[in-house]
């Protein structure tokens, strides 16, 4: 490839590829730097489908939305007995972290897609950024985009600034239809499901199983469930693995200590409305994340930027992080090609309106936080700000320069 921006672009998984293929066509000479040395993979996570999230897709690509993702008809919460409390129409889609990564990774050059690179060093100067990995590697770039995620190394160098926790956790899982009760699978299936407890709540919804030739050649149900949990020895224990190595984020499926599954079984046997219940006891693997947030006095310096969870980090409530991700990657694409590709131009103009619309959605789901882990009676159903997306106010949400 000749002409055009020298670009990295650091962490290779939703953000990243989507920076990485739109820089791409755009006839820049993209490198997308991933610090895992084996393919990522998403243990079971779901997506809720925004317009940003597979806009890419939809204008560039021949993967139809029906290859990586499942509809739906309602949301409905459940109360404790198992009866519906609250149901309404619904057209969200739902997919899994693994059907967007694979159909994206399939659009981008093998060459171009460099695992064990974990970034460990940024200068620049007003010419370039030059890169270090821990690994022994090294580049000079036009542009550096940090796509790192929740702990961006790229935050770190930058901004000095690490995700905070919130104060509680999300127990995720899955099952599929043979695991399940019929009765259990025909209420889950189909639709996205709350269960409100009194400072706690679990969701519910089904995603894909998309094969090697992106196609939905199955679909299973994935949950999470919140949960409070202080900061001091519970948390610590909570988030060492059987091994006894500290996790500081995620403890993944298959090493989460047996005492605790045990312990979140009989919990949600003694808590949750009964279809829920089975749901989280029939999860063979479940896994732990601690829910955290970040935010950042700016997005750009420079020739680097952040965008993602690498930059404002949200909490999951409104269902938007990969939305956000893809909707920073597509307005920074846009910033280029308007500014004529002058980088520190670019990114200043880009920056304010991305840094906005990250704060608004940092903003909500902190209240949607409160209001569901630590304020019974707070949250409504029926409440239009507990919507799903980055803006509640549109029926249909695009990326925007």
């Amino acid at each position: 490839m000749s002409g055009g921006l020298r670009v990295a672009v650091v962490g290779g998984s939703l953000a990243g590829l989507t920076m990485g293929l739109l820089l791409r066509d755009s006839g820049h000479d993209v490198h997308v730097f991933e610090r895992s040395p084996e393919l990522l993979e998403g243990l079971g996570a779901g997506i809720i489908v925004h317009e940003p999230t597979v806009r890419y897709f939809v204008e560039r690509s021949s993967i139809a939305l029906d290859d990586i993702s499942l509809t739906s008809e309602r949301l409905q919460y459940l109360a404790r007995d198992g009866s519906v409390q609250h149901e309404e129409p619904s057209d969200y889609r739902f997919t899994a972290w693994n059907s967007l990564f694979r159909g994206l990774r399939s659009l981008f050059e093998d060459d171009r897609y460099h695992r064990s690179h974990t970034l460990s060093g940024i200068d620049q100067d007003a010419d370039g950024v030059d890169l270090r990995f821990a690994e022994g590697h090294e580049g000079r770039f036009d542009l550096v985009v940090c796509a790192d995620g929740v702990n961006s190394v790229g935050r770190q160098r930058l901004f000095g600034v690490r995700a905070s926790y919130s104060g509680y956790v999300g127990w995720r899982g899955l099952a599929g239809e043979d695991e399940l009760s019929p009765e259990t699978w025909q209420e889950l299936d189909n639709c996205f499901t709350y269960g409100v407890l009194d400072d706690e709540h679990i969701v519910a919804y089904p995603i894909p199983t998309v094969g090697q030739d992106i196609n939905v050649v199955g679909r299973r149900v994935n949950f999470t469930w919140y949960r409070n949990v202080a900061v001091g020895p519970e948390y610590d224990e909570l988030l060492t693995d059987r091994t006894g190595l500290p996790r500081p984020l995620s403890v993944p499926a298959g090493l989460v200590q047996d005492r605790f599954v045990a312990a979140m079984r009989a919990d949600a046997e003694r808590l949750m409305p009964p279809q829920l219940a089975e749901l989280v006891t029939t999860a063979h693997a479940p896994f732990i994340t601690a829910i955290v947030d970040a935010d950042v006095p700016a997005l750009a310096s420079g020739r680097v930027c952040l965008i993602g969870d690498a930059a404002v980090t949200a909490r999951p409530h409104a269902a938007a992080g990969s939305a956000k991700a893809c909707a920073d990657a597509w307005s920074l694409a846009h910033a280029l090609e308007n500014s004529g590709s002058e980088v520190v131009s670019a990114l200043e103009t880009w920056q304010v309106g991305a840094l906005r619309r990250g704060r608004a959605l940092l903003h909500r789901t902190r209240d949607m936080g409160e209001r569901l882990q630590g304020a019974p009676g707070r949250w409504r159903p029926d409440d239009p700000t507990n919507r799903f997306g980055l803006d509640v106010s549109r029926q249909r949400e695009r990326a925007t320069p």
